[in-house]
């Protein structure tokens, strides 16, 4: 689930460097002109292809997990995995609003901004990683009780857990480099380390739970150990990669200084991050409350919901990529004044993620005992859980793309605080109240289907939003910040970057000091005009 969020796209242009620190490409793709649709389906298409590669290393850990240490270790992993994600969600609206800034700073051209935001981030997130690494290490045994997971699988969910524990600096300082890189306008970057990292972790997985060769056989800690090896191999090939090719982002000598957090770029991220933030805290909040109850009907459950999560993070990837389609183009259209072509957008949209999604879900009905079986084992008595919990569910992800469509178009205008609102609700009153309400009258099919009721919420109110809400006029954010706002939701969606040939909205925007050097120097003009007039005046007097 975490990959869903966290993850590169791709990029076919040609000849780009990180040398370069100009958003000028060979190639540009303009969103405000030619068919609505055709360019929706050239700019989601590839995103959703991306996603799936990203994914398809969590699906790979999970099947191996589960068909060669048992269910239990699937539950074990389940547990850890949720936890992981409620933590990232804590510095992920931080890391949001560094892409943003640095952006931003890219169009101005001001390098010295870029690296000082590059330096702010690094040098807040890796201390406060550090310290959440520490502090989850000594806690985890708490944490887990808390989750109430099912006492065959905590020694296994300790173990796990306090692996990613460990790798957690790794983790979140790739994960902000990669989105630093996006910001800067390169996505190529971060997709081939994307690769690499799943690569071996490909190749270390089974080698690590099965002891093959000359490896130990470490079980669940060797999954989590060859996952956290990834990372950490692409992170350093990565930055090398980064000095190599002289990126902007890299910081040398005498810059180091700017890893002491600069106060008013450290505030504008917060004030920037902190919606996003607290949205992805919602979701894992309410996704984490779920999971304490699904843990109570045992082992076999949790493993049978930790297989069907695998299943629905493939789903909505369509409802993602089609959300990071209408919110980049719609801000392109504001950007251009072009409001008339933001309905169809928004309704292109909509038809594309039925049509999508739809078929998605349709392929999976009919394939799910196949596919439920490769993550738990043919024989396993998990799989017709899993079964039901699908057929029960994931019916609901329709409403879901609905629902990421509308706020897609509503956010790429800065309207950030009411889909955050709508979010709460659904996930709580609804969701959770769905599910603790009925459990007495339908038992465990109160949980599954408190799913597609809380997508089907957001949805209904999304529209509420998109119909009569406020997001076309009042206070909105500027067309440049605009488009800053659908860099942040492709990111939040994990489809950030989807072209890099796509020049940023805001490259003819200068940084606040060049506004007012350029006012200062436009006064300075017409002052000096001035007294040429006067000047001109008294001697034509005298004459």
């Amino acid at each position: 689930m975490i990959s869903i969020f966290v993850q590169s796209a791709l990029d076919n242009a040609k000849g780009s460097t990180l040398s370069k620190t100009n958003t000028s490409t060979g190639k540009q793709r303009d969103l405000t002109e030619g068919s609505i649709a055709k360019t929706m389906l050239l700019f989601a298409l590839p995103t959703l292809g991306s996603s799936a590669l990203q994914s398809l290393n969590g699906s790979i850990n999970a099947v191996w997990v589960g068909r060669f240490l048992g269910e239990e270790a699937l539950a074990a992993t389940a547990n850890g995995n949720i936890l992981m994600f409620i933590l990232i969600s804590f510095v992920f609206g931080f890391g949001m609003a560094s892409t943003i800034l640095i952006g931003q700073a890219m169009g101005s051209r001001d390098d010295a901004i870029v690296k000082k935001t590059m330096g702010t981030a690094l040098g807040s997130i890796i201390p406060i990683s550090i310290l959440v690494s520490a502090g989850g290490w000594i806690f985890a045994p708490l944490l887990l009780d808390l989750l109430g997971t099912p006492a065959s699988a905590v020694d296994l969910a300790l173990t796990y857990l306090r692996m990613i524990f460990i790798a957690m600096p790794v983790t979140l300082t790739f994960t902000l480099i990669m989105m630093a890189l996006r910001g800067t306008g390169d996505s190529t970057t971060p997709l081939w380390f994307i690769i690499i990292s799943v690569i071996i972790d490909l190749i270390l997985t089974p080698v690590l739970i099965l002891g093959i060769g000359p490896f130990p056989e470490w079980g669940i800690f060797g999954s989590a150990f060859a996952t956290a090896v990834a990372n950490t191999l692409a992170l350093i090939g990565m930055v090398v990669t980064m000095y190599l090719r002289g990126s902007v982002l890299t910081l040398k000598l005498p810059e180091l200084r700017f890893l002491r957090a600069d106060r008013d770029i450290l505030k504008s991220m917060f004030s920037k991050g902190l919606p996003m933030g607290l949205q992805m805290i919602v979701i894992s909040s309410a996704a984490l409350t779920m999971l304490s109850l699904i843990n109570r009907e045992g082992v076999q459950t949790t493993a049978a919901y930790s297989a069907t999560q695998q299943l629905w993070t493939y789903v909505q990837m369509p409802a993602m990529a089609l959300s990071a389609a209408a919110s980049a183009m719609v801000a392109q259209n504001i950007g251009a004044n072009q409001w008339h072509r933001v309905a169809g957008i928004t309704r292109w949209g909509l038809i594309f993620n039925v049509i999508l999604t739809g078929a998605m879900i349709g392929v999976l009905s009919i394939f799910d005992e196949t596919i439920l079986g490769l993550f738990l084992g043919s024989d396993s008595e998990a799989v017709p859980i899993g079964r039901h919990i699908q057929l029960m569910a994931t019916w609901g992800f329709v409403f879901f793309g609905i629902a990421q469509v509308l706020f897609g178009t509503m956010r790429a205008n800065g309207y950030v605080i009411w889909p955050l609102i709508v979010m709460v609700i659904s996930m709580y009153p609804v969701r959770l109240g769905f599910a603790f309400g009925l459990y007495p009258l339908l038992g465990t099919d109160a949980l599954w289907l408190s799913f597609p009721a809380g997508m089907v919420a957001t949805a209904v109110m999304g529209a509420g939003l998109y119909l009569y809400g406020g997001w076309r006029k009042g206070k909105h954010l500027a067309a440049e910040e605009a488009a800053q706002r659908s860099e942040e939701f492709r990111a939040h969606t994990g489809t950030s970057a989807s072209f890099r040939d796509i020049l940023p909205t805001t490259v003819w925007k200068l940084s606040p000091i060049r506004r007012i050097t350029r006012l200062h120097r436009r006064l300075q003009k017409r002052l000096q005009k001035h007294r040429m007039r006067r000047k001109h005046k008294r001697s034509s007097r005298g004459l």
